[in-house]
């Protein structure tokens, strides 16, 4: 798994990458009460808004974490929110495919994640 810096993960599948957001993130959030997921064969841009979380504490967004094509999301999320508060590394967001592939190279690892978060 790789981590960015926004605090989403990212797991390589023969280059079908799941993405979801950390635990850290979900505590940070406190209960989710809302997910907008991005439409499946939506293409994307790295940084670019694709997913709109509501919380009782704020409102947050999932930016594209690479350049490609969303080729599933997760509607079990759209329907019960607080999957994320439950486990937040298994309630994953959506799955892409990527035209950078090369770009997760850059991102960090678990240690380095940690290392973030002072964990």
């Amino acid at each position: 798994m790789k981590y960015t810096e926004d605090h989403e993960w990212l797991d390589d599948n023969d280059g079908v990458i799941t993405v979801g957001i950390t635990g850290h993130a979900a505590t940070q959030l406190g209960d989710v009460v809302f997910v907008e997921l991005p439409e499946v064969g939506q293409t994307v841009t790295k940084g670019e808004e694709i997913v709109v979380i509501e919380s009782v504490k704020a409102a947050s967004d999932i930016m594209a974490p690479l350049d490609g094509e969303i080729t599933e999301v997760n509607d079990a999320l759209a329907e019960t929110p607080g999957l994320v508060n439950e486990d937040a590394e298994a309630a994953w967001f959506f799955r892409m495919t990527t035209t950078t592939p090369e770009e997760m190279e850059s991102m960090m690892d678990e240690d380095a994640y940690k290392d973030l978060i002072g964990d």
